[in-house]
């Protein structure tokens, strides 16, 4: 095994993964395992140069040392079997050579002691210092990057960002340059460690048998092929060596001649694959430390089948996070990250939940968000979601403005209720809603309906308009008042008010429209239900965004599998036919809710009741008698999810779990 510098930057894109570190660590522990032994052998060779009276115990325990070899467990052993054999060769060798003579101890000092302190001093000690350069310079790049992500979104100061950007892309070369140094050097430790091992046994050998010429006539007739074998197995392995430090030095080379915009956080983001099922790659996820304080970790994550695996630093393996079958996956907002998104589970519980950030959180939004509809398990999972996609584009059309809203579809008189449709089987998708209607994904507020609420007696133009001659924030003769957090997804034309089919072919479109069109983020709102109104609310402002008299809404219901998804039906009137009391219009309206949707599809179905229970007092009376009540006489159903907000009192800053 090798580390090969250019594989990895082609496949990791300039970021090490699991099995990068995994394999460095590998190769690190030989060098600390080969460090240690070449201490230990060289120790032996000091005592042959210096023991001349003891030369043969010194040379038995050479001998038994270069035995140890073979025992020595190497991680990246595998492939020394002919350096094992060799050495085993020359234990024989040495076994046999127990005399000295004065004249060898200088021989011994240049051919056998020298390249093994060279090799101690020079290429071990080399390994050491650049494993503590690469320790710094990845320290000081996570500074950089951890400096960079806490940049702030709303106030951006492009002096400060351009520095942090300067120091990001400097910081990634800097540590570019040291893992490539480091490597190379680790992968040339390779190769030398088997040079180091055999030529002072080579230079010892031919030293001895240079000093006993006719003495040792048997010996060297016996030992000339072995050593010209290994002799050509050095030169070879040096040949080897030279031929990939060259192809590593243009390597190195092409790298650095790269421009700094290859480093940057920000350069051009490739385009969002939509037809992918796997993706891996580091997140940082945010976790709790305290009741209100978080931190966040970078960790690697991948998917597998249906689930979204975690391995963390160290670990061998990655364990399961989340089962990503029908979650939910969006863009959120954090106050201390940038390009975050969340998971939920179907479930919709806190512990199921998950907020992560990532600069390529778009892909990673498109993959989650397949794998949660579960292509992964067809024949032909790439086909499936290009036909998926290719069939959402076609089906929707979305804009983002009001103003758009009033354009004429294809077929209108289709859209009017009263249309015929049959009643044997279930409506088709063309008979809810006209294909290419357009799509409201934001309910924007304009500037000049913000100044009229704030005056004293002031009243907004609702831009649907509808009245809202019974839903003033004065109003105090509602028996029902309760409030929800929820999400406002989109808006479209519906063809008709009286079914629910309408409310989840409206769903299905909206979803699909925002995850073709990358549409990802949500503004949350608080949705009261009175007894006489629907009234969508800004948190912050506490400003009306639209709201709805209850007698309008015709049809109500939360999604059959996602029980967060929830939407209604609105009638409203048309007056382009230039009638006097204008055509029948119907619009649907999507959201998703921090709680179930049934809970807010039960507030106003009892807000329904109640209108109709005030036409009759005694069964007013009995409705009353029926429910609880809190202290000013209202139905009391279950506390506010939005704390004080629902009394007018400032909403908290908190961030949307779903």
């Amino acid at each position: 095994p090798r580390l090969y510098i250019h594989a990895y930057i082609q496949e990791e894109k300039l970021r090490p993964n699991p099995r990068t570190r995994s394999l460095l660590s590998v190769f690190e522990e030989d060098a600390g395992t080969l460090t240690d032994y070449t201490n230990q052998l060289l120790q032996s060779m000091q005592r042959v140069y210096g023991a001349q009276s003891e030369m043969g115990l010194a040379t038995e325990q050479l001998s038994s040392q270069l035995l140890e070899y073979e025992k020595q467990n190497f991680a990246l052993g595998k492939g020394d079997e002919e350096v094992i054999s060799t050495l085993q060769q020359f234990a024989r060798t040495v076994g046999e050579l127990n005399t000295l003579h004065s004249e060898l101890a200088s021989q011994m000092a240049d051919r056998m002691i020298f390249p093994m302190i060279q090799f101690r001093e020079k290429d071990l000690t080399e390994i050491s210092t650049l494993r503590e350069v690469f320790g710094i310079a990845s320290d000081e790049h996570e500074a950089a990057m951890v400096k960079y992500s806490r940049l702030p979104k709303k106030k951006e100061n492009e002096k400060v960002k351009a520095e942090l950007v300067g120091e990001v892309a400097y910081s990634r070369r800097k540590q570019h340059q040291a893992s490539m140094q480091y490597y190379c050097a680790l992968n040339a430790l390779q190769y030398r460690k088997r040079v180091a091992m055999l030529e002072p046994m080579l230079g010892y050998t031919q030293a001895q048998i240079h000093f006993y010429k006719k003495g040792m006539d048997l010996v060297s007739k016996k030992m000339d092929s072995f050593l010209v074998s290994v002799s050509s197995m050095t030169q070879s392995i040096q040949a080897q060596l030279d031929s990939e430090a060259e192809a590593m030095r243009l390597t190195q080379r092409e790298l650095l001649s790269m421009e700094d915009t290859v480093y940057m956080p920000d350069r051009d983001s490739v385009p969002v694959n939509r037809t992918l099922i796997q993706k891996a790659g580091y997140l940082n996820i945010r976790n709790k430390t305290g009741l209100v304080t978080t931190a966040w970790d970078r960790l690697y994550f991948f998917t597998q089948g249906g689930n979204l695996m975690c391995q963390p630093r160290g670990a061998v393996a990655g364990g399961m996070v989340l089962d990503l079958d029908n979650s939910s996956v969006m863009a959120v907002e954090c106050e201390d990250r940038r390009y975050c998104f969340q998971i939920t589970s179907p479930s919709g519980k806190t512990d199921g939940c998950l907020i992560l950030t990532s600069v390529s959180s778009p892909q990673w939004i498109c993959t989650l968000n397949n794998i949660s509809r579960q292509i992964y398990l067809t024949d032909n999972p790439e086909a499936v979601a290009i036909r998926l996609n290719q069939t959402a584009i076609q089906a929707v059309t979305p804009i983002t403005s009001f103003e758009r809203r009033g354009e004429g579809s294809p077929n209108p008189d289709r859209a009017k209720p009263g249309g015929v449709q049959s009643s044997s089987s279930a409506p088709e998708a063309e008979d809810l809603i006209v294909p290419g209607t357009p799509i409201q994904f934001d309910i924007m507020l304009p500037a000049s309906e913000f100044q009229d609420q704030n005056r004293v007696g002031g009243r907004r133009t609702n831009p649907f308009g509808e009245t809202d001659d019974d839903c003033s924030p004065e109003s105090d003769d509602s028996l029902l008042q309760q409030v929800f957090a929820v999400r406002f997804l989109g808006s479209m034309a519906v063809r008709s008010g009286q079914t629910q089919e309408v409310i989840y072919e409206a769903i299905r479109q909206v979803l699909a429209a925002r995850a073709i069109h990358n549409i990802f983020r949500t503004t949350e709102s608080h949705l009261m239900v009175t007894s006489s109104c629907l009234r969508l609310i800004d948190p912050r402002t506490q400003v009306t965004r639209i709201s709805f008299q209850l007698q309008e809404v015709t049809q109500f219901a939360a999604h059959q599998e996602n029980g967060r998804l929830m939407g209604f039906v609105v009638e409203g009137r048309d007056w382009s036919e230039g009638t006097e009391e204008g055509e029948p219009s119907f619009s649907a309206f999507v959201f998703e809710s921090n709680t179930e949707g049934e809970k807010i599809c039960y507030t106003i179905s009892l807000g329904k009741d109640i209108i109709e229970a005030k036409k009759d007092p005694k069964a007013l009376a009995q409705l009353m008698k029926n429910m609880p009540l809190t202290n000013d006489g209202k139905f009391l159903l279950l506390d506010s999810e939005t704390g004080d907000t629902a009394n007018g009192g400032a909403p908290d800053e908190e961030e949307s779990e779903a």
